[in-house]
């Protein structure tokens, strides 16, 4: 039996196409793509055009990425270019860790 893996539910909150909104999607595709493997859903908002889902969700500066599943909730603020930080905020880090101690 194949063990299932997490599914990751993320929203990246932006501010149209500023130079910092433009540089964390980017960054955040290319780890979804590469950390990820297709296990997320991931849906951009554009506060510009609904602020009220940001207000809904307390985005207090933008970009933010949140993480919705797995729990807990956690957000990253900044434009993600610091892969480790982002790595370690949506947990994947601290399971890789996790992982490599166990095949020890």
């Amino acid at each position: 039996m194949i063990p299932l893996k997490k599914t990751y539910i993320l929203k990246l909150y932006v501010a149209g196409n500023t130079p910092n909104s433009v540089r964390a999607l980017k960054t955040l595709k290319n780890i979804l793509e590469l950390e990820f493997q297709g296990v997320y859903i991931l849906k951009v908002i554009d506060v510009l055009k609904n602020p009220q889902l940001a207000e809904e969700d307390n985005i207090l500066a933008i970009p933010t990425l949140t993480k919705v599943l797995p729990p807990p909730v956690r957000k990253i603020i900044g434009d993600l270019s610091d892969r480790e930080k982002v790595l370690i905020g949506l947990d994947l880090l601290y399971e890789e860790l996790r992982e490599d101690e166990e095949n020890l």
